[in-house]
């Protein structure tokens, strides 16, 4: 099956809507296109993020999402790989890694000391990380603080 990988652009977001939708299910949220449509309308109008979406038989069959950040200590941008999502019926065809390809990519084309990305522990993806060259972090810890 070809796979195309493009760019999103805010024409999409009618595309994009059940996939991000998809994907917060997946985490448990409940689904809110309405919310959806909302972040993703702001992403493309404050120029947040960028969006790669992967397209097959005609459909769009996944997305991920990155967001800019910096490393204070190597005084670089990096990016941050927040979102990778690829439907049920799009899973194992070789989609994700389309998708992990083309952000390695798009980042050294702009510059970006690398990608970071946080997975869960059980997530069989980490394979296909590896595989691509991602490294686990094994030095640091991550802390998140949730306002209460």
């Amino acid at each position: 099956m070809p796979i195309q990988i493009i760019q999103a652009e805010k024409n999409h977001i009618p595309e994009l809507v059940p996939l991000l939708d998809g994907y917060r299910r997946f985490y448990k949220q409940p689904s809110d296109e309405i919310a959806v449509k909302h972040f993703l309308e702001e992403r493309f109008k404050n120029k947040e993020s960028v969006i790669l979406m992967a397209l097959a038989e005609g459909n769009t069959a996944g997305f991920t999402q990155l967001y800019k950040s910096f490393s204070t200590v190597s005084l670089q941008p990096l990016l941050i790989l927040n979102d990778l999502y690829v439907p049920a019926e799009y899973r194992n065809k070789g989609i994700g890694k389309a998708l992990l390809l083309e952000s390695q990519e798009y980042c050294a084309r702009n510059n970006y000391k690398g990608l970071a990305l946080e997975t869960a522990i059980d997530n069989p993806a980490q394979k296909l990380y590896e595989q691509l060259g991602w490294e686990k972090d094994s030095h640091c810890f991550h802390y998140f603080w949730t306002v209460p």
